[in-house]
């Protein structure tokens, strides 16, 4: 286990910002590595060279230095230079958000599709980074006349070679497309009711997909313990029809946009579903931030538009006095729009009939009517619990809920 430090820069109100830098550390942990200190730097732009600037530089260096340190790991991303010029001066590996969470998907990948799609992933972001692999041939470049030598020659080889796999690689994600686009054919010619789970990364929705359909699929309490989808019927009694219900990988803020687009394939199961369940962790004190970055991606993969279901998972661990007073409700948005939401404790099976109600509802086509019939959200007063005032999307996060 590789011991770390934690580095994050506050740009001057850029969004998601974590003066904590506590997700980056449950990103290292996932990724094998033991943080050992933190330290957080302001700027008003990133440094060019350095991301963070000589005099910070030198204030890492001290401290890998003094607590032996075998790694930098930075919270926001960095340019190959940036990451070159630190990894010389600061003398140890330096790695950005980017690769940790690439380092963990691939570790994470059990399915063909998914060791598929973070081998595509890891192919793309490598591919930038070919100057910093073969520094020690630099010395072999120059001489009278000529523009550069063997070393330059290696990285367009490897280049080269890469840019062939990659092609190799989508050739073969673009097979898993058709089949799955077979698949869902079939769904839709028994008219099939397609409720996907959706949500940022440890809210719970393994959890949740095993607890709603007695299922054994993995789940643990760190981030992206499954990457790859997984479908069951879920029979709903009240109803006495099946739907088809998947679990599909969590989301996370900055996740990589090439991982997004290699992902695809298994994100697709999500932009043509006839539900979403987006499973929310109600005890996090970034709620609203998280359901921002859930809405950003269904957006950037045109799922923003899918019927949803909010889910606030984890309800066993609100103190007393953070209870809502009802299991279900609805949240008023913006445009008029009025989503369902139920609060759930999937590890405890608190609020699942209220929940498999819901989904019931929606297989009937008859949620949305009565939502519309039904009287406006009440307004939140002030001595409502603070799940509904200082973390309820109806104050802080309302607006991003169905936009882009």
């Amino acid at each position: 286990m590789a011991r770390a430090i934690l580095v994050g820069v506050d740009l001057g109100g850029a969004s998601g910002f974590d003066p904590t830098l506590d997700e980056l550390a449950q990103l290292a942990e996932s990724a094998g590595d033991l943080p050992v200190a933190r330290v957080v730097a302001r700027r008003k732009s990133p440094d060019p060279a350095l991301f963070v600037g000589s005099g910070k530089a030198d204030e890492i260096k001290a401290l890998v230095e003094g607590h032996q340190a075998e790694a930098v790991l930075f919270d926001q991303a960095l340019s190959p230079a940036q990451q070159r010029n630190l990894e010389r001066h600061l003398g140890v590996a330096v790695a950005d958000r980017t690769m940790l969470i690439l380092e963990i998907f691939a570790a994470r990948a059990q399915s063909h599709e998914g060791k598929l799609q973070v081998e595509l992933a890891q192919l793309q972001y490598l591919s930038t980074r070919l100057v910093r692999r073969w520094s020690h041939l630099e010395r072999q470049r120059g001489g009278i006349g000529t523009r550069g030598g063997p070393g330059e020659a290696q990285i367009e080889l490897d280049r080269r070679m890469i840019g062939e796999r990659i092609k190799s690689v989508k050739e073969r994600l673009e097979k898993v497309k058709r089949q799955r686009r077979t698949q869902r054919r079939s769904r839709e010619r028994n008219e099939t009711f397609r409720v996907s789970l959706v949500g940022y990364t440890n809210a719970g929705k393994s959890t949740l997909f095993n607890a709603l359909v007695k299922a054994r699929s993995y789940a643990a309490d760190q981030l992206f313990a499954t990457l790859d989808t997984t479908t069951r019927q879920l029979y709903l009694e009240d109803v006495g029809r099946s739907v088809s219900l998947s679990d599909t990988v969590g989301f996370i803020r900055d996740l990589p946009h090439k991982l997004v687009e290699a992902f695809e394939a298994t994100l697709q199961e999500a932009a043509e579903a006839d539900l979403l369940l987006h499973v929310v962790d109600a005890a996090s004190p970034l709620l609203a931030e998280q359901m921002t970055e859930v809405q950003r991606v269904l957006a950037e993969i045109s799922a923003d538009g899918v019927p949803q279901i909010l889910v606030y998972n984890k309800f066993d661990k609100l103190e007393a006095t953070q209870r809502p007073r009802t299991v279900v409700d609805a949240l008023e948005l913006d445009r008029g729009v009025r989503v369902p939401r139920v609060f759930v404790s999937a590890l405890q099976g608190h609020g699942l009939d209220e929940l498999r109600g819901l989904i019931g509802e929606a297989a009937a086509g008859t949620l949305k009517a009565r939502l519309n019939a039904d009287e406006p959200a009440p307004s939140t007063s002030s001595d409502e619990s603070s799940v509904e005032t200082d973390s309820d999307p109806r104050r802080t996060g309302n607006q991003h809920l169905h936009s882009s």
